[in-house]
């Protein structure tokens, strides 16, 4: 959520900065609203005020004893004039709330313009594409060759999008998150977390999932038909852990990775990326969150990004960093920058990370400050988060990466002994 004050004070700047997500947003609503909020305001405190009079005159006729029906009467009439335009000002309010949770993040001065991909700018590539003397196999005929991927029981048991894992590439997976972990924990000092996978909806609104994507998550009734939805992104628990908290500048940054499921119905997907391990209802990743003082947050987003290219070097798979263009950034982003590593199968560079600030906007959703202990004030913490990283991506990037000429695929070397019981090559 937007500060307030910017949507008071520079709402016409704040408009023209949001063209950049393009987003259009509608001054002129905006603006009637506000000002029959400030009237109402105005109306609201003055009432008040004159009610307050009035109660302070009729406690003084009450001591003297006097029985002052007129005066009695007009707090009456005061009270409910009163309790009249203080449920206007509520209704405002509320629709001015409403209007403020479906307003995207400002992006960041240093964001590129532009709508599709094609305007995202290329920081650096890491890696040497290897070069391939036989025909190369995609991802989906390497796990069908293999015998280890199977599509055909996902669907029996639930429907498209989903997938089962076998015998060496279910090692495989489960190696990757583990070493994702070990990784972030032992050398990048993130506080590994078990957090709950069905979440309520404050948790959503909170790091900015709702109103906007409600059609991308899964919901789940009990039987007291109290709604849970299953979560998109671990970021979504974590980041929540701290709502409604007043945290001590002590303990900032705050460093938390944890391994789950995600969820989501990729309604706002169709036609994208459909096939194989890219694009599924149900996948796994390693999610790295850090909360800490606005004035780090720009340089920690290039140390958390830094940490989930660490993953992708360890596993010598070529990649590239960009920086997103406005059109292509998240709702609550300020910047963002996407891992994209090497499939030579299509001949081109997919995501498997994405590492984003989010400013102060998720913590005004979430009411997350921390007290500054030079200031004495309590100011809003600044959120960030990425992927370290979406395993099914990964796995998929080293089958293909990895594919011999026979048609086994090698074993990265970082996995081979610790996590892979010494195997060299699945076959």
């Amino acid at each position: 959520m937007l500060n307030p004050y910017l949507l008071r004070k520079e709402l016409s700047e704040v408009a023209k900065k949001l063209l950049k997500k393009q987003f259009k947003l509608n001054i002129s609503l905006i603006s009637e609203i506000e000002n029959k909020r400030k009237k109402l305001q105005i109306k609201t405190e003055n009432l008040q005020h004159n009610h307050k009079l009035l109660s302070d005159l009729f406690r003084k006729s009450k001591l003297l004893k006097k029985n002052d029906e007129h005066l009695k009467n007009k707090i009456i009439k005061s009270n409910q004039k009163l309790n009249i335009l203080k449920n206007e000002l509520n209704i405002i309010k509320e629709k001015i709330y409403n209007i403020s949770m479906s307003i995207p993040n400002i992006p960041s001065s240093d964001v590129p313009e532009g709508i599709g991909s094609n305007n995202n700018k290329e920081i650096k590539y890491w890696g040497t594409k290897k070069i391939y003397n036989f025909k190369i196999l995609n991802h989906i005929e390497l796990g069908n060759q293999l015998n280890q991927i199977d599509w055909k029981s996902a669907a029996k048991i639930s429907s498209s999008k989903f997938v089962v894992l076998k015998g060496n590439i279910a090692l495989l997976h489960r190696a990757l998150g583990q070493f994702m972990l070990d990784l972030h924990t032992n050398e990048h000092g993130y506080v590994e977390t078990y957090v709950p996978y069905l979440v309520n909806q404050d948790s959503l609104y909170g790091t900015g999932q709702l109103p906007k994507f409600n059609d991308d998550l899964f919901y789940v009734n009990n039987i007291n038909k109290k709604k849970y939805i299953l979560i998109p992104t671990s970021e979504v628990p974590l980041t929540n852990l701290f709502r409604n908290q007043i945290l001590d500048d002590n303990y900032l940054p705050i460093k938390l990775t944890a391994h789950t499921p995600c969820f989501r119905s990729e309604a706002s997907s169709y036609g994208r990326d459909s096939q194989g391990l890219i694009r599924l209802h149900q996948f796994d990743k390693v999610e790295l969150i850090q909360i800490v003082q606005p004035e780090l947050s720009m340089k920690i987003l290039e140390k958390l990004t830094n940490h989930a290219e660490k993953v992708l070097q360890l596993l010598e798979l070529p990649y590239r960093k960009v920086l997103l263009c406005g059109g292509e950034m998240s709702f609550s982003a300020v910047k963002t920058y996407d891992l994209e590593v090497w499939f030579p199968s299509q001949n081109q560079y997919r995501e498997v990370s994405s590492c984003s600030n989010m400013g102060d906007f998720q913590a005004r959703r979430m009411k997350t400050r921390y007290q500054n202990k030079y200031k004495k004030s309590k100011n809003f913490v600044h959120t960030l988060n990425g992927s370290g990283l979406a395993i099914g991506r990964t796995l998929a990037a080293i089958l293909e990466n990895y594919q011999q000429k026979d048609g086994r695929v090698k074993i990265p070397s970082i996995l081979k002994n610790k996590y892979m019981k010494g195997m060299n090559f699945l076959s």
